[in-house]
Formats: C-alpha cells, sequence, structure tokens
C-alpha cells in the first residue's frame, strides 16, 4: 500500500467515525427540523445579498495560530498535512454528513466548508473558539453601511449583528443576518439555530451552496456555489485553494487556540492557501537476506557491556487548574416587564435589564438590543422613528432603553431586549400596552343653529330637528357625551328635575311608547354636533318648560320650550235644507 493511499484510508475512517457521531446529532435535525428554506428551491445567485462585498471577520494572527503545524511524529494526526481546529473539523465533517443525508445529490465536501471557513474567519481562530462550537467572543465584520462595503440597512434589529441601523456579516462563515433567516440550521441538535456557533453556520453553509439542485462535483456548480457566497474571482481561487490543500495534503484536528486581543486584516486582502506537499511515510531500512554460504571470517563476539542504572525519570508536574472562562450568564428585566402609555405618549416606565456574568458581576460594556416588535399601535418607536436601538451596559451592568413613545393608537407591542454571550442570546421581553388618548373635555354646549330663542311648538306637534355643539375653547369637540333632562326650578331657583309622576310637560319615548322625562344622548361627532331626541307635546298643557343638557363635566346648556294652545277650530253656521223643484208639467197639446 502506497503512503498517499494508507493516508486517505485513515481519514476515511476518521470520516466515518464523525459521521456515526454527527448522524445522530444533525442528520434528525435535517431531515425533521430543516432549514427555513428549501435547499432543493431555486439557489441563491452571485447577486443575492450574501454575495455582496460584506468584508470578512479575520484577524491578523500570526502564523503559528493561521497556520498552525501538524503534531510532530509520534503524535496524534497527520504528519505533513494541515491543521484545523478540532471543534472546526468536526463541525464541518458533521455538516458534510448531514448534507449528505439531506441532499445526496449535491456531493458536499467538508473540505469546501474550511476553505470558506478558513477565508471568512480562520476557523474562528483568536475568537476563542469552544469546544461546543461558541466563540468566547462574538465574531462580526465590517459594517455595511456603504463606505468601502456594500450597503446592506438593518433586517434583523440587531439580533445577531448588534447593529440596529446596517447589517453586518457574523459568525465563524460570516452570514448576514437576511441570509441566515432564510438557511438558517441545527447543526449539533441543541435545538437553537445560531450561526454564531460553528456547527450551526457550517450545516446552514452546506445547505446554502447546495441549493437550486446543485452537484458540487461538477466543476461548473461548484463555480455557481462559491461565487453565490461571495461574487469575487479571487475569493472562488482562494477558497478553492483551501479545498485542495485540506484534500490532497491531509488534516489534523489540533485544540482550539484561545481567544486573544488581534487586530482584523486589512481590508480587500486574502490568505494565500499552502502548497500540497505529499504526505511521505517513512521507508524502514531494507536488511539483506541472509548467505547459504559458510563464511570464511571468524566470528565475531559481543563485548559484554557492564550494567548500567536506567535514568530516573523526573516525576511529572501536576497539570494547573484551567479557570472557567467567564461569560455572559444571565440578563434581567429590572423594575418588571409591564409599560403603559397613551396613544402618542411617552411610554412608561422605561425599559431597563441588567447583564449578569458567570462569575456573579456586573457584565460591563456588554451590547443590548432593544426592538420594537408585534406592535399594533401604528408606531411606537425611538427617536426618529426608530424601532430598534443598541444600548451598553454600565458600570453596574445595567443599560436603559431611551425614550419610548407610544404609536398614535390604542393595541399592543413588545419590546425585546437581547444580549449575545458565547453560551448564546439572552432576551428579556417587555410587554406594553397602549390606551386610547383621553378626548378634551368639552367647555361650551350651544345650540347648533346659533339660536337663542325659545323652541316653539303647538301642542301635539313634536319637537325635533334640534342640534346641539359642543367645543372647547372655541374648536368642536367629538366625544362629547350629555344627558337631557326636564328641569324647574325650586324654591331656592336651582334647576330640579321635574317628578316623573306628575310631570305632564313635554317628553321623550321609549321603544314601547313610555314617557321619559330624561334621555342620554349620542355622543358628539367629529364636527362636535349630536341630535336631541324628538320631544312630544300631546296632552301637554300651553306653558314654558325647560330642557337642561347636562356633561360629565357639568357644562350645562338649558334650552327653554314653549308650548302654546292648538288654534280653535272656526265655527260653523248651519244650513236649512232645501226642498228640491218639481219639474215643470208639459203643456196639454189642444188637438188631442
Amino acid at each position: 500500500m502506497k503512503p498517499l493511499h494508507r493516508h486517505l484510508v485513515s481519514t476515511s475512517r476518521k470520516v466515518l467515525c464523525t459521521a456515526a457521531l454527527a448522524a445522530s446529532l444533525t442528520t434528525a435535525a435535517v431531515v425533521t427540523n430543516p432549514s427555513t428554506a428549501d435547499a432543493g428551491e431555486s439557489g441563491p445567485t452571485p447577486d443575492s445579498p450574501q454575495a455582496t462585498d460584506r468584508g470578512d471577520a479575520r484577524l491578523d494572527l500570526p502564523a503559528e495560530v493561521a497556520d498552525p503545524q501538524v503534531p510532530p511524529a509520534g503524535t496524534a494526526g497527520t504528519e505533513g498535512g494541515s491543521a484545523i481546529p478540532g471543534t472546526a473539523l468536526d463541525a464541518y465533517q458533521r455538516a458534510e454528513v448531514s448534507v449528505a443525508a439531506a441532499l445526496p445529490g449535491c456531493k458536499l465536501p467538508w473540505q469546501l466548508l474550511a476553505g470558506i471557513g478558513r477565508v471568512e474567519s480562520v476557523h474562528a481562530s483568536g475568537y476563542g473558539l469552544q469546544a461546543d462550537g461558541s466563540t468566547e467572543k462574538p465574531i462580526r465584520g465590517p459594517r455595511l453601511d456603504g463606505n468601502g462595503y456594500a450597503k446592506i440597512l438593518d433586517t434583523d434589529k440587531g439580533e445577531w449583528d448588534a447593529d440596529a441601523e446596517f447589517d453586518r456579516a457574523f459568525g465563524p462563515m460570516q452570514f448576514i443576518p437576511s441570509t441566515w433567516a432564510t438557511w438558517k440550521a441545527d447543526g449539533n441538535g441543541d435545538g437553537k439555530r445560531d450561526a454564531n456557533n460553528i456547527y450551526d453556520a457550517a450545516l446552514g453553509a452546506g445547505l446554502y451552496l447546495c441549493a437550486g439542485d446543485k452537484d458540487l462535483s461538477s466543476a461548473a456548480d461548484l463555480d455557481r456555489a462559491i461565487l453565490s457566497y461571495n461574487n469575487s474571482r479571487e475569493y472562488v481561487n482562494t477558497v478553492l485553494g483551501y479545498m485542495r490543500q485540506y484534500q490532497d495534503g491531509g488534516v489534523s484536528g489540533i485544540a482550539n487556540p484561545p481567544a486573544g486581543n488581534y487586530p482584523t486584516t486589512p481590508p480587500g486582502s486574502l490568505p494565500t492557501p499552502q502548497p500540497v506537499t505529499p504526505v511521505v511515510t517513512p521507508q524502514q531500512p531494507v536488511r539483506p537476506a541472509p548467505s547459504t554460504t559458510p563464511s570464511t571470517r571468524p566470528p565475531t563476539t559481543t563485548p559484554t557491556t557492564p550494567p548500567t542504572t536506567p535514568p530516573t525519570t523526573p516525576p511529572a508536574e501536576p497539570q494547573k487548574p484551567v479557570p472557567p472562562v467567564v461569560q455572559l450568564d444571565k440578563l434581567e428585566a429590572v423594575g418588571g416587564s409591564a409599560l403603559k402609555a397613551e396613544a402618542g405618549a411617552p411610554v412608561t416606565p422605561g425599559a431597563k435589564v441588567t447583564a449578569h456574568l458567570s462569575d456573579g458581576k456586573p457584565a460591563v460594556g456588554q451590547e443590548v438590543v432593544f426592538a420594537v416588535e408585534a406592535d399594533t399601535t401604528g408606531g411606537t418607536a425611538f427617536a426618529q422613528a426608530k424601532d430598534s436601538v443598541v444600548v451598553k451596559t454600565g458600570a453596574d451592568g445595567t443599560a436603559a432603553a431611551p425614550a419610548l413613545t407610544a404609536g398614535a393608537k390604542a393595541g399592543t407591542f413588545t419590546l425585546r431586549a437581547s444580549a449575545y454571550g458565547r453560551a448564546g442570546v439572552r432576551t428579556v421581553t417587555f410587554t406594553g400596552t397602549v390606551t386610547p388618548k383621553p378626548l378634551p373635555f368639552a367647555d361650551l354646549l350651544a345650540r347648533a343653529d346659533g339660536g337663542t330663542k325659545p323652541l316653539e311648538a303647538v301642542a301635539g306637534k313634536s319637537i325635533k330637528g334640534v342640534e346641539v355643539l359642543a367645543t372647547a375653547e372655541g374648536k368642536p369637540v367629538a366625544g362629547t357625551e350629555a344627558t337631557a333632562t326636564l328641569v324647574v326650578k325650586d324654591a331656592d331657583g336651582a334647576w330640579v328635575p321635574v317628578d316623573p309622576a306628575t310631570a305632564k310637560g313635554p317628553h321623550f319615548r321609549d321603544a314601547e311608547g313610555k314617557k321619559l322625562f330624561t334621555r342620554q344622548l349620542a355622543a358628539t361627532g367629529a364636527d362636535g354636533r349630536t341630535a336631541v331626541p324628538e320631544l312630544f307635546t300631546a296632552e301637554v298643557p300651553e306653558g314654558t318648560y325647560f330642557l337642561r343638557l347636562t356633561t360629565p363635566q357639568k357644562v350645562t346648556l338649558v334650552l327653554e320650550l314653549k308650548i302654546t294652545a292648538p288654534e280653535p277650530a272656526p265655527p260653523t253656521t248651519p244650513t236649512t235644507p232645501t226642498t228640491p223643484e218639481k219639474p215643470a208639467t208639459p203643456p196639454t197639446d189642444p188637438a188631442k
């Protein structure tokens, strides 16, 4: 067996072992809990948002971190090949197995994912990649505000990239939020879909690259897939260079490098893949076969070596305990999570959260995104009509949302506060209720026709068509309610309601025709007007009566009603019946 062949068999066995573990965690996630997009549908193109010039998140790492040395012979790994942080390598290989289960026609090689991961973030090196796939530090690309890069306005309200104004590529595979919203996947079976985790990001990238029924064993489809990830020929060549380096030179998993304070790489620069060196296994020296011809040389004697004392091996130094990584642990609401406001008024109390680290200390300088969601109030927002903002916690770990103004109508909304840590996103939800804005109170009631004379009617004829106008500072007031009551003055000159049992004046009637001396008026409309219900005067004696209209705020209007007696019918003169004339007798004919 040739050394290279032996190496490939060994690598295949490693992949199969990885496959067994990945299948239990990720294949089910792909098949039964798919990404939000159908990987077989019309796939992304070089014009897709993901393919725009979005920069990258590579750090300017020293060579021993960016291109680590393969472990020497005799240790775990493949001598002479490339090295990838173990968790990243595991994520790429798991993604290959999962995608193969869901989309067997794609033929996605994990080395392609590794090539993209190397170009985008150097496999999350320098960010503190953890065994669970998260990172100690968030991975975020440059702000996509059109200044040197594409301009992409915020699409996630800062939920993933902590930027509520513009988008940023985020995570080890540098997804932009709108792309992740479509292709997000769960790569490690933990029930979450978070592109900040390299397991989820690698699987999402695999589904994205395979979309559109691509066969990545085809050079044309492979080219189209990478261009849809970043529309740059130089990017394609660099990714392919790393893919071939990992395919041809062998790969070993090494310990995840720790986080460090490294600067980002200069814009526009891409790393250079290493030339592939064939893997060569040292050959054992060939010993000559024993001769069958008797030797004429005298036998040699081996000198006796005096026994030596074996060297003393110093005891191994005990390993120092590794201190636990301090990370964001909790995000809690301060002062309750209920928010209230009248329509168009400031929301109270202001939303406030506090962030705690895993060591119990406050998380100082932690970015918190406040975002208005599920709004039915017609525009609850921060200043400048923004529906999301980013605030950093202070020395006490507290972050307060800026002033929030309720929308113009009654309804509800939620205010989400989110903070990202290596263990995932911590979220607090505030519930907001907006009540209608109180209507202004009328300060004057008057007849809508401007009249001041008494309303007159002949007994037996109804008084109807009377309108009242409610105003405040001379302007019509909608929604004003008033009660109309027949009143009389008491001995002290105060208006009091009439006694329904004895009253004989004008009156209202209910649906059954029963007399009513008090009636609720309909609320005034937008023009400030309302109509006085019909007043009946049948069997009402001649005289003057009074109808008082009163609002809940004690604004009153007294209408004078004048009932006159009906005019008497004119007298009639009796007539003597006449006897009808008899018809004249015709003359007699003398001739007869």
